[in-house]
């Protein structure tokens, strides 16, 4: 096949740890009737990047290519695609889990994936934030209807989740306590956040009180545990979609919300987000960047658990 219609993407023939990671070339693909073709300039790597790596997750056996986060240029529109023309700098999610393939130098999705990358800001700042904003978003905003003056703990506060909802939570005019280790809170504090509690020194569940909204990025244990903080008629909303029926039963009895979720493809929200970043209220904070052929040091990186803000591959 003439090379011109070939590609780089980050491919895996087996599950397992980050070496199984390794540059493949494959056919570049054409978009269909209402799909983009994306060239890549910058997709975040994020916690469900390694997972999927290492179990296969929603998207069972490999081979695959990973990768949620777009930022880029479009190369082609397909038919009846009208928001779009060739040349113009977006950003989105591939549709979550199923779309996945934006560790690649070119990625076709529908267009309703995409919004209008913000001018003020590059494409690692632009790729770094679509899944984690959209996820805070949509926890925050539409799951639990965060409004001025309410009070919100947000767990893994400095994380790639984490660092977005603080920003998302204090447009909104909440008041944000967060969870990190003691050497993130400076951090924390230049991101807004009005409380920052030591989760290794500190039972969150002792010294935190009367809470509107928890967003639960751990899971397990804390999903439970966080909803003995809130007020009556409070919410704990857990990105971690599969646990323990103790979680709804807790809550039940507390007489208290208990929400698990999956984030969403959503244009509406990118636009959201998008408005956000040109009002100067939402910024990523990026941790490291990596070329594309070095996506198995981003994933490494990534499984530390000690980065604060966002990994980014980057596409030349």
């Amino acid at each position: 096949m003439d090379d011109v219609n070939m590609m780089r993407a980050i491919s895996q023939d087996v599950l397992g740890g980050p070496e199984v990671l390794k540059e493949v070339r494959l056919e570049r693909p054409e978009p269909r009737p209402n799909e983009v073709l994306v060239r890549v300039r910058a997709a975040g790597v994020n916690p469900t990047d390694w997972k999927h790596r290492a179990n296969g997750g929603f998207l069972g056996a490999p081979p695959f290519v990973l990768g949620w986060d777009v930022s880029g240029v479009v190369e082609a529109v397909g038919i009846g695609v009208a928001a779009f023309r060739p040349g113009d700098e977006v950003f989105g999610m591939l549709s979550y889990p199923f779309g996945h393939g934006s560790h690649a130098e070119y990625v076709t999705a529908p267009a309703r994936t995409f919004t209008h990358k913000p001018a003020g800001i590059d494409h690692v700042q632009a790729g770094a934030l679509p899944l984690v904003s959209l996820t805070a978003w949509q926890a925050l905003v539409e799951r639990a209807d965060l409004r001025q003056g309410q009070r919100v703990l947000i767990h893994a506060a400095a994380g790639g989740v984490g660092h977005v909802a603080v920003q998302i939570a204090k447009a909104r005019g909440a008041h944000v306590i967060g969870t990190a280790s003691a050497g993130k809170h400076d951090f924390l504090r230049s991101i807004g956040v009005d409380e920052p509690l030591d989760y290794r020194e500190t039972d969150f569940a002792e010294a935190v009180k009367d809470v509107d909204v928890v967003l639960d990025t751990i899971g397990g244990e804390t999903s439970v545990r966080s909803l003995r903080v809130l007020r009556p008629g409070g919410v704990v909303v857990s990105i971690l979609p599969i646990g323990s029926d103790d979680f709804y039963e807790e809550a039940e009895r507390l007489g208290v919300r208990a929400v698990r979720m999956l984030v969403d493809a959503d244009r509406s929200d990118m636009r959201e987000i998008a408005g956000l970043v040109e009002a100067g209220g939402l910024r990523a904070t990026i941790a490291q960047t990596f070329p594309l052929a070095d996506a198995a040091r981003a994933h490494a990186a990534g499984e530390t658990g000690r980065t604060t803000g966002k990994l980014v591959l980057v596409v030349d």
